[in-house]
C-alpha cells in the first residue's frame, strides 16, 4: 500500500494570506499542492487559487518549444529552461521576444495563434499546451 506524507503545509489567518506550495510524496511519485490564499472582499472571505494546471502537452512538444525558445532568445547552453520557466521573469524575454517566439512556434507547428490566446502564454508549458490544443483542433 502506498503512503502519502506532506512535508510542508502552512495555514494563516490574515486578510491576504497565501499558502506556500507544498510537496507531497508517495513512493516514487511526487505531487504539488495548488497554492491557495484568502482574500477579503465585501466582508466575506473568498477562496482563490493562484495557479492550477492540468498539462496536456506531450513531452516531445515541450522539448521542441524549449528548443525554439532557446534559439529565439539566443540563450547560452548553461541556461536552465524547463516547462515551468516563465518567458519574462526566468528567461528575460520582452514583448517583442514573445511575439517572435509565437511566430516561430506557428511556423514550426503549422498553426495560427490568435492574439487573445498568445496573451495567455506565460510559461513554456502554457505554450506547449496551447500548441497541442491548436494542432488537435486543426486535425479535426
Amino acid at each position: 500500500m502506498a503512503s502519502v506524507s506532506a512535508t510542508c503545509l502552512r495555514f494563516g489567518c490574515s486578510l491576504n494570506q497565501s499558502f506556500k506550495t507544498s510537496q507531497i510524496s508517495g513512493g516514487n511519485a511526487g505531487l504539488k499542492l495548488v497554492s491557495v490564499g484568502w482574500a477579503r472582499t465585501a466582508g466575506f472571505p473568498s477562496l482563490r487559487t493562484s495557479r492550477f494546471r492540468v498539462s496536456c502537452a506531450k513531452p516531445e512538444t515541450v522539448e521542441k518549444v524549449i528548443s525554439i525558445v532557446r534559439k529565439q532568445l539566443a540563450l547560452p547552453a548553461d541556461t536552465k529552461v524547463n516547462a515551468e520557466s516563465t518567458f519574462n521573469t526566468d528567461l528575460g524575454a520582452d514583448s517583442l521576444d514573445t511575439v517572435e517566439i509565437v511566430m516561430a512556434l506557428e511556423e514550426e507547428f503549422g498553426i495560427a495563434v490568435e492574439e487573445e490566446n498568445s496573451e495567455t502564454i506565460v510559461t513554456v508549458q502554457d505554450a506547449a499546451d496551447l500548441i497541442e490544443k491548436l494542432v488537435e483542433k486543426k486535425a479535426a
